[in-house]
């Protein structure tokens, strides 16, 4: 499955939202996103936006509506990353990590953990797969 691109900020707060609760109203994903002074309306003509585009979907509980998103948080992330690889660093992933190492984004016990997973990803590819019978 594709996952969504282009999307906005509050779009991308929402998901996370819903991710953290699995489900939750409009009232709870409004609380949750209280530091961006919005109105209750507005999180909730979003939620019907996103709900039009597939990112989310409800329930209705008693009187209200409950959301839980439909796209998984690694696929979205993914997908950004890409983007934000192709866009700014022309494709090129090793690129995006020279800016973050030189731009000191990255300290040093996070290069160590990023050796690490380096030398175990090399690792596994050089591993032979099992062949069936």
């Amino acid at each position: 499955m594709k996952g969504p691109r282009n999307l906005g900020d509050l779009q991308l707060a929402i998901l996370r939202a819903l991710w953290q609760r699995r489900e939750a109203a409009v009232s709870e994903v409004h609380e949750a996103l209280s530091d961006r002074g919005l109105a209750l309306t507005t999180i909730a003509t979003m939620l019907r936006k996103m709900e039009e585009k597939g990112l989310v979907a409800h329930k209705e509980q008693g009187r209200q509506f409950l959301y839980r998103a439909k796209v998984d948080p690694e696929l979205v992330q993914s997908n950004l990353v890409g983007d934000l690889v192709a866009r700014l660093f022309d494709g090129d992933p090793l690129a995006l990590v020279n800016h973050l190492v030189r731009a000191g984004e990255i300290d040093l016990a996070e290069l160590d953990d990023l050796r690490r997973q380096v030398a175990a990803a090399e690792t596994a590819e050089k591993r032979p797969s099992k062949e069936k019978p």
